[in-house]
């Protein structure tokens, strides 16, 4: 009986360990797979999104593919990250998308060259309150379909 038990209480901390791990993967955006990048309707017009339909936003500050955005600033402005190849959803340019390496080795998605950011204010699908925002040296911009930034001021 007292085997029984220990090989069960085995079981659920395994269960529970795999249940947390699938758990953070999804907080931080990553999983084995690589990162979806779709596109969304908003009231900026046609804008690319992560897979939950959060708005990504383009940081000119950026020099290339180098991100400048990093400690405070990616606290607020997290970068969409990545462990495999990103996937292009329908409407996305797969050619047009890439990684670049961050200081912490992570790979950060890219769209024609530019890093990409979330904001972590925009908790909703189409929420754009980051846009136009002059934080931490220069702009933030959503970006179009074709990768360009979308700049309201």
């Amino acid at each position: 009986m007292q085997h029984w038990i220990k090989l069960l209480t085995a079981l659920a901390v395994s269960a529970t360990v795999a249940v947390i791990a699938a758990a953070l993967a999804l907080a931080t955006g990553t999983t084995s797979r690589g990162a979806t990048v779709k596109i969304a309707h908003t009231p900026l017009g046609r804008i690319l999104v992560d897979s939950k339909g959060i708005t990504l936003y383009d940081f000119p500050k950026d020099k290339g593919t180098t991100s400048s955005c990093y400690g405070a600033c990616a606290a607020l402005w997290p970068p969409l990250t990545t462990k495999g190849k990103p996937i292009a959803g329908r409407g996305v340019r797969a050619s047009l998308l890439g990684t670049t390496k961050r200081k912490d080795g992570k790979l950060q998605v890219t769209y024609k060259k530019h890093p990409l950011y979330t904001y972590i204010v925009d908790k909703k699908p189409g929420q754009t309150t980051g846009e136009g925002s002059k934080l931490f040296g220069a702009g933030w911009y959503a970006l179009t379909p074709t990768g360009v930034v979308i700049d309201k001021d």
